[in-house]
C-alpha cells in the first residue's frame, strides 16, 4: 500500500508579525525618505545643511591623523565618494535592522531612525558655520524618515493581517496581494525619496555656472598689469612622459575637506579683512576685479604628496597682489598669522612675512589658465602663496581674512598637530620608466620632474643601479626670478643591458643645496627622500 509524505506547510511569522523581507524593505525605505527630502530641503534653504553631508563632514572632522591619512594614501582624489558610498551602505545597513527589529511593533524602528535623524542635526549643529535656517533640512529629514517608517509599517501590517506569511517574508495564497500591496508602497516610497534627493543635488549644485561663464568673459578683457614670462620651448619632455608645463585646470590636483563643492556666485562674494590691521577693508568681487590685476605662472604642492607622487600642478593665476593688499590696509606690529576661512568654515593660517616678502608673489586669485576658476578649485576666489604647502597657503572659496597671531587662532590642521610654517621642500620625481615597467634594450631615457618653489632648480643628478652620479639634462624655464615658482623637468640616457635596473634621483635648489636623503613622511612638514624606480631592460 502506498504512502504519502505530507507536505509541510511553510514556516509562518509568528502571531501577525512582518516577514523578514518585507520589516527590511520599510526600515530601508525610510531612511532613504528622510536622506532625499534632507537633501530637497537642504537645496532650498542652505546647501550646507544636507544631513548627509554634515556628518560626513563631522567624520571627516574627527577621524584621526592615521585614518585620514590611509584614505589619502589608499584612494587619492576618490576618498570622498569612497567615504559617502560607505556611509550610504552603512545607513541602508542601519536601516534594514530597524525594520527587522520592529516586526511586531514599530516602536524600536521608530526610535533607531530617530537616532539616526538627530544624528544629523547634530551633525549641522557641530558644523563651523551654522545659523537657525540650518536646522530646518535635517529636522525636515528627522521627520520624514519617522512618517515613512509608521506609515509603512501601518500598511505592511494592515497587508500582513490579510492571510499569513512565512518567515523569510514569502507568502501563500491571498497573501500575495498583501504582499504586493507593500510592495507597491514601497516603490512609491522610493520614487519618492529618489525625486526629492535628485531634486536636492540639482538645487545643491549648479546656480554658480552662469556666473563663471560671466567672470571667464570679463577676464578676457580685463586689463592686466602684469604678465608671466612666455613658456619656451622645450619646458616639459611630455613626448618622454613628463606632464606637460601648465597643467589643465580640469587635470589640476585637488586635495581639500570639502565633501560638497561649494557653489557661489561672484555677484553675492565678499571679502572681510580685518583684525590687527590699520584700515579693515570690506571687497566686493566688482571691487576686486577693478584693481590691478596679475598674471603669475605657479606650481602649488600638497603637504601629502608622498615621496614621488603625482600632488603637484602647475598654472597661470590671474588675480590681486596680496602684498599691495596687505599693505593698503595696514598689516600692525605682531600680527604674524594671516588667518583665512572659507565659505564651508575650513581654515588656515599663513605667515605673514612671507606673503610680505617682495617678489614672493602672493595672490587673491579669481582666474586659472585664462578662465574663471572652476568650482572644485575655489571660485570665486582663492589665496595662493607660491612656495608653502597649500594647507597654509591656498584656502579656497575664501570669505574671510584676519590679521591675528598664531598664539591666538590656530587653523584646520594646525589644530592637528600639522607645521605652523610650512615651506615646501626640495623634492624630484621619477616619470619615465614607471615602476616594474619593461624597456626595450638599448638606450633608455629617465624622465621627471623637480621643484624648489620659490627659490628654484638648478641641477638633478641621477644615478643607475647605485652608481656615480650624473647631472641630468634640464628644460627650459621661465626667465627671471620668476621661474623659481614653478617646476622643472629632467631628462638622461643610460645604456642599459637586459635585467632589472633601478634608477634614483636627487635635486639641487638655485642655492646649491642638495634635497635631504633623510626619509620623512608627509606629514607634519612634507615628505622627504631620493625618489627611485625599480624597471626592468627586456
Amino acid at each position: 500500500m502506498a504512502t504519502t509524505t505530507p507536505r509541510k506547510s511553510p514556516e509562518r511569522a509568528p502571531g501577525n508579525a512582518l516577514g523578514r523581507l518585507v520589516a527590511a524593505l520599510v526600515g530601508l525605505i525610510s531612511v532613504g525618505a528622510a536622506l532625499g527630502v534632507g537633501s530637497l530641503v537642504a537645496g532650498l534653504v542652505t546647501p550646507s545643511s544636507s544631513p548627509f553631508l554634515a556628518v560626513g563632514d563631522t567624520v571627516i572632522r574627527l577621524s584621526p591623523q592615521v585614518l585620514t591619512e590611509f584614505a589619502k594614501t589608499t584612494f587619492g582624489t576618490a576618498d570622498k565618494p569612497v567615504l559617502l558610498g560607505g556611509m550610504a551602505v552603512v545607513i541602508a545597513l542601519v536601516g534594514a535592522v530597524a525594520g527587522l527589529v520592529s516586526r511586531r511593533r514599530p516602536g524600536p524602528g521608530l526610535t533607531v531612525v530617530a537616532v539616526l535623524g538627530l544624528l544629523g542635526v547634530g551633525a549641522v549643529a557641530a558644523a563651523p558655520t551654522v545659523n537657525a535656517a540650518a536646522f530646518v533640512a535635517p529636522l525636515a529629514a528627522l521627520v520624514a524618515g519617522l512618517a515613512s517608517f509608521a506609515g509603512l509599517h501601518r500598511v505592511a501590517r494592515s497587508a500582513n493581517g490579510e492571510a499569513p506569511t512565512d518567515g523569510s517574508g514569502g507568502d501563500s495564497g491571498r497573501g500575495g496581494i498583501g504582499r504586493r500591496a507593500v510592495l507597491v508602497g514601497s516603490m512609491a516610497a522610493v520614487a519618492v525619496a529618489s525625486a526629492a534627493a535628485g531634486l536636492g543635488g540639482l538645487l545643491l549644485g549648479g546656480g554658480g555656472a552662469d556666473s563663471r561663464r560671466g567672470v571667464t568673459a570679463r577676464l578676457a578683457g580685463a586689463r592686466v598689469t602684469e604678465q608671466p614670462p612666455a613658456v619656451p620651448a622645450g619646458a616639459d619632455f611630455a613626448e618622454l612622459g613628463t606632464p606637460g608645463f601648465l597643467t589643465p585646470a580640469q587635470d589640476f590636483y585637488r586635495i581639500d575637506t570639502a565633501l560638497q563643492v561649494p557653489d557661489l556666485r561672484a555677484e553675492d562674494w565678499s571679502l572681510r579683512l580685518h583684525g590687527m590691521v590699520d584700515r579693515e577693508l570690506s571687497l566686493s568681487f566688482d571691487d576686486l576685479l577693478s584693481r590691478p590685476l596679475v598674471e603669475r605662472t605657479i606650481t602649488m604642492t600638497c603637504v601629502s604628496n608622498p615621496v614621488g607622487g603625482d600632488l603637484i600642478s602647475t598654472a597661470v593665476f590671474t588675480g590681486v597682489d596680496l602684498r599691495e593688499l596687505l599693505l593698503e590696509a595696514g598689516v600692525q606690529r605682531g600680527a604674524d598669522q594671516i588667518f583665512t576661512t572659507s565659505s564651508d568654515g575650513w581654515t588656515a593660517g599663513t605667515p605673514t612675512d612671507v606673503v610680505l616678502e617682495p617678489g614672493r608673489g602672493a595672490l587673491l586669485a579669481v582666474g586659472m589658465n585664462g578662465e574663471a576658476l572652476l568650482p572644485e578649485h575655489g571660485f570665486p576666489v582663492r589665496m595662493v602663496v607660491p612656495g608653502l604647502y597649500g594647507f597654509v597657503s591656498a584656502t579656497k572659496w575664501l570669505v574671510d581674512m584676519e590679521l591675528t597671531t598664531f598664539d591666538r587662532r590656530k587653523g584646520y590642521w594646525l589644530q592637528r598637530g600639522w607645521a605652523q610654517r610650512a615651506p615646501i621642500k626640495t623634492e624630484c620625481r621619477i616619470d619615465s620608466p614607471r615602476g616594474f615597467q619593461s624597456v626595450p634594450a638599448g638606450r633608455v631615457t629617465c624622465a621627471g620632474i623637480a621643484w624648489s618653489q620659490p627659490i628654484g632648480i638648478s641641477k638633478v643628478e641621477v644615478r643607475m643601479d647605485g652608481g656615480p652620479w650624473r647631472a641630468a639634462t634640464l628644460s627650459s624655464s621661465p626667465s627671471g626670478a620668476t621661474g623659481g615658482r614653478t617646476w622643472r623637468m629632467w631628462k638622461a640616457d643610460f645604456d642599459l643591458a637586459p635585467g632589472s635596473h633601478t634608477v634614483q634621483t636627487r635635486a639641487v635648489d638655485a642655492n646649491g643645496v642638495t634635497q635631504t636623503e633623510d626619509r620623512a613622511e608627509p606629514i607634519p612638514d612634507g615628505a622627504s627622500g631620493w625618489p627611485a624606480t625599480i624597471f626592468t631592460v627586456s
